[in-house]
């Protein structure tokens, strides 16, 4: 089993990250400010001006540790990988998988009703907490509605049918998101879901939470020897890692979105830490990029109890644990492929 490693997030505009031994060293001004061991990264992901030797991503390559190359303010470029590691014959039956509409949906269906299942979790967490008052009720009926759907995502065969219904309960979902917040702000109002570029506040740290988690899955996909752009739930798209952004969906709830709301309403982000550029979109300040990956590596290293293995492990190895499940369903070893569900 992969042991839960960090990742190095580098955002100086500037830096040139350089091979140093068995070591990457984080190098500013020609001064080296930070040295890492290979082995003790999952991955490196560069913000922006960062530059990275040739031999540097070649010995990262070659140790499994992935390079995310992302845009300043957090928009996914390019990744560079070794060798797909695991056995072809894996990815040879991912393929016959997504090339068939019917098996194709019953794994479409498993990642919805994970997702779903997680932010009617979100929403009853939140309702539990708010004080007797309007907004405890929207956000409990907002979450029985979620619940009702569940029985027709149980039932669904077809795998546009169940598309249709993924995005209607993601549209009941995002419309509970501003009584997610428990002190409602002006700046932070939320209308709906945008993303290039991000119009608000909210979607601009969805975004850039999101981008974080598309690493980290990816990785996940990669290390256990599936191809993390042959999806069932997204479809090929040239440039789209598909099967990461399945498996993202059963994590968006209560891993991504909840630390947002979490950073709002304890005030660790203010209206000021995000700018609004000249094109409409919004974005988020250095200083609070920071702020989130701080909170994010924070969050990877909390424990919480997998439904399935029945065991205990840290948040950041979950992408890893589900992708070896689902290497297994796809191996015929489990009926079903079991989604991460929260508690």
């Amino acid at each position: 089993m992969k042991t839960h490693l960090n990742t190095l997030y580098v955002t100086t505009q500037g830096a040139y990250l350089a091979k140093d031994g068995a070591a990457v060293a984080v190098r500013i001004e020609k001064q080296t400010r930070l040295r890492v061991p290979l082995h003790n990264l999952d991955g490196i992901v560069c913000f922006g001006r960062v530059a990275c030797s040739p031999a540097l991503l070649g010995a990262a390559a070659q140790a499994g540790v992935s390079v995310s190359l992302l845009a300043e303010h957090g928009r996914f470029l390019a990744a560079v990988t070794g060798f797909s590691p695991g056995n072809v014959l894996l990815r040879r039956e991912q393929y016959r998988v997504a090339d068939d509409l019917e098996k194709s949906a019953a794994f479409a269906r498993s990642y919805i009703l994970g997702k779903v299942i997680n932010c009617r979790t979100v929403l009853l967490r939140a309702a539990r907490d708010a004080p007797p008052g309007d907004r405890r009720d929207r956000l409990s009926q907002i979450a029985k509605r979620l619940g009702g759907r569940l029985i027709e995502i149980e039932q669904e065969t077809s795998l546009d049918a169940l598309r249709g219904l993924e995005g209607e309960t993601a549209v009941q979902y995002f419309s509970a998101f501003n009584d997610l917040q428990t002190r409602p702000a002006p700046e932070f109002a939320f209308t709906r879901r945008s993303r290039r570029p991000p119009t608000d506040r909210i979607n601009a740290l969805l975004s850039f939470l999101y981008t974080l988690l598309l690493h980290d899955v990816r990785s996940a996909c990669e290390a256990t020897g599936l191809d993390a752009a042959v999806g069932c739930l997204h479809r090929d798209r040239p440039g789209r890692p598909g099967l990461a952004l399945d498996l993202m969906e059963e994590f968006r709830p209560q891993w991504a979105d909840r630390l947002a709301f979490t950073l709002i309403n304890r005030q660790q982000l203010a209206p000021s830490d995000f700018t609004l550029q000249e094109t409409g979109g919004v974005v988020l300040s250095d200083s609070a990029r920071k702020t989130v990956l701080v909170a994010w590596q924070e969050r990877k290293q909390e424990e919480t109890m997998h439904p399935f293995l029945k065991e205990r492990m840290s948040v950041g190895l979950l992408p890893h644990v589900q992708a070896r499940l689902l290497a297994r369903r796809l191996r015929g070893d489990l009926d079903a492929y079991p989604p991460m569900i929260w508690r």
